[in-house]
């Protein structure tokens, strides 16, 4: 059951510290695995080996897919739960979350399973080839084919220790994790350790994963009987409500995964056509522009519980109060970044490698890419809080509208118009026209909100 201090903080905190609360832990936890995937890149890229940070790009989007699975089953049990909470049904709660925990351990052998019988052609997809395919192979034999299940089961995990409140429980493992990566990286990268180079870098990634899944086991036996997290097997249900509830905003959330992948396959395969040079430098701006990304993604998924929360006990004023403020938080976050990368791109991409070509291609990267931030806060704040409310619909719209309407076209334009440094802006350009929309978007909801405020409490 949610406790007495649960409850205080979704409906009585003042808004500040219940969005600090939720939040920071989330977003620490963010940086600090964006800290470790770029501490991966910074360590190949010791090695001054194009081809073996060209690996850690290419194998990237295979990584990035993991998140169609987290989001199908985090972001839908999590987003149920916290609903659910919100009308104090406690037995949809359980159901939803072993059926979320049981879900993902299925799809995540899944994964591993046909992305390591479909090598050759997923190696092909990915754009590697004569020079860079053993390479990538060896990074996806630990990241994948051994660390698949890991990997996604302590994101869901994560997510749906987060939705009853407990984001710093949640944080800690996932921080944990990412922190015995970076001690494990250059033991396993480098020449004076067990020189593996990119296959080093995964293996640190699968043990580390592990353990940080040992930490959510643990914390679900020392919590058990306190919290709303159920992994009980008699407790998964394929009952219709259940399925249906998640589905409908885990399917949206998973589909918006998969086009990021696309998205970056589309990528890497027009930057690899200008060589591993260009590529190594693509993969490198991409991972320095996660920075503020996950800055942003941390802070709308903390404040996510808070929000369906209060939306399933009807409580719209505090509801709308925790969003706009959390709007305000990572603008002025995403504005101050911006300006860094762009007048530091050279000095950011040098860290990673000293290969005079590298760093050139990744100054001129980084500067397109920067400009994307300052609309991101309103951009993912729109779309997590449709995740939150259980709106998949429109969540779905907006990640077809990104990606497939607006992103994937502009890098083939761009690239034709100018050839690979157009790239970086395509982004950019989408996501100034995906602020456009949210505008009027969530403005019709919070209207809708106040048309409903008599309806009965639904889960």
């Amino acid at each position: 059951m949610a406790s007495v201090a649960k409850e205080k903080l979704f409906e009585r905190t003042p808004i500040p510290k219940a969005v600090a609360s939720l939040s920071i832990p989330t977003i620490i936890s963010s940086l600090v695995m964006v800290i470790y995937s770029m501490v991966d890149t910074y360590f190949v890229g010791l090695l001054n080996e194009p081809v073996q940070t060209a690996a850690v790009a290419l194998a990237a989007p295979v990584l990035l897919a993991f998140n169609a699975v987290n989001n199908l089953f985090g972001v839908g049990s999590s987003s149920m739960m916290s609903r659910a909470m919100g009308c104090k049904d406690f037995d949809t709660v359980k159901k939803s979350s072993a059926f979320g925990f049981y879900g993902a351990l299925f799809f995540g052998f899944l994964f591993a399973i046909v992305c390591t019988v479909f090598r050759p052609a997923l190696l092909t997809l990915l754009g590697a080839d004569s020079v860079t395919a053993a390479t990538t192979t060896s990074y996806l034999d630990w990241t994948v084919t051994l660390g698949a299940v890991p990997a996604i089961l302590n994101v869901v995990m994560a997510y749906m220790i987060r939705s009853e409140g407990s984001s710093l429980n949640a944080s800690i493992g996932t921080m944990g994790g990412c922190v015995v990566n970076m001690i494990l990286d250059p033991i396993c990268i480098l020449p004076w350790g067990l020189d593996m180079g990119a296959a080093g870098a995964g293996m640190a990634t699968c043990f580390a994963n592990c353990c940080a899944l040992i930490y959510f086991f643990g914390y679900m036996i020392v919590k058990r009987g306190k919290t709303s997290v159920c992994i009980s097997p008699r407790a998964f249900s394929l009952e219709k409500r259940i399925v249906l509830g998640v589905c409908a905003v885990g399917i949206p959330a998973s589909i918006q995964n998969l086009l990021n992948v696309v998205g970056s396959t589309v990528l890497n395969n027009l930057a690899a056509s200008y060589g591993a040079a260009a590529l190594a430098a693509m993969g490198i701006c991409t991972k320095i522009n996660m920075v503020p990304m996950y800055v942003a993604m941390g802070l709308s998924q903390g404040v996510m519980p808070l929000i369906s929360y209060n939306f399933a006990s009807r409580d719209y004023k505090r509801m709308k109060s925790a969003l706009l403020y959390t709007i305000r938080c990572s603008e002025v976050l995403l504005l101050a970044s911006s300006f860094l990368m762009f007048f530091c791109s050279g000095a950011l991409t040098g860290l990673f490698i000293k290969d005079p070509d590298t760093v050139a291609y990744g100054s001129a990267f980084l500067r397109g890419f920067c400009l994307a931030q300052p609309v991101l806060a309103l951009d993912f704040m729109c779309v997590g809080t449709f995740q939150a409310v259980g709106m998949g619909r429109e969540s779905f719209v907006f990640a077809i509208l990104r990606k497939i309407v607006f992103e994937i076209p502009l890098l083939l334009l761009l690239n034709a118009i100018f050839p690979l440094y157009g790239l970086p802006f395509a982004q950019a350009i989408a996501e100034l026209m995906m602020a456009l929309i949210a505008i009027p978007v969530m403005i019709r909801f919070f209207r809708r909100c106040r048309a409903q405020e008599e309806l009965p409490l639904q889960a």
